[in-house]
């Protein structure tokens, strides 16, 4: 994947501990600030990273506002009951979507959208 999204928290301690619980990313490197908050993370998902960081205050140039993201699975039934066990909200029930994906979607716990599905994009042409 040459795409990472970077995504920012007010608590982003927090935020990795629901991640990986509830959605089942997987921690590869966690940076420390000064202050001990997290810096920077990654986070992978089979061969993508998520990465994030906590917000600065005031804010700066990459404290930008919720995100949506989406994340393939196999099994989405049982990734939907493993995210509602954790209390994830659920902010679009499992639906069939008309190009062939079943999928959900989930609010982590600073409001960005992470939807899972089986509708898996490909490249065509690759440059």
């Amino acid at each position: 994947m040459s795409i990472h999204p970077t995504l920012r928290y007010t608590d982003a301690e927090s935020a990795l501990a629901f991640l990986t619980g509830a959605f089942g990313l997987v921690p590869q490197h966690v940076a420390a600030a000064e202050d001990g908050s997290i810096a920077h993370a990654e986070l992978s998902w089979e061969d993508g990273v998520v990465m994030l960081g906590t917000r600065s205050d005031p804010p700066g140039a990459f404290d930008t506002g919720h995100a949506v993201l989406y994340l393939p699975v196999d099994d989405v039934d049982a990734h939907h009951d493993r995210a509602a066990a954790a209390g994830a909200e659920i902010a679009v029930a499992l639906t069939e979507q008309p190009y062939g994906s079943r999928e959900y979607a989930a609010r982590d716990r600073e409001g960005n959208l992470w939807c899972f599905g089986t509708y898996r994009p490909t490249i065509e042409n690759p440059s």
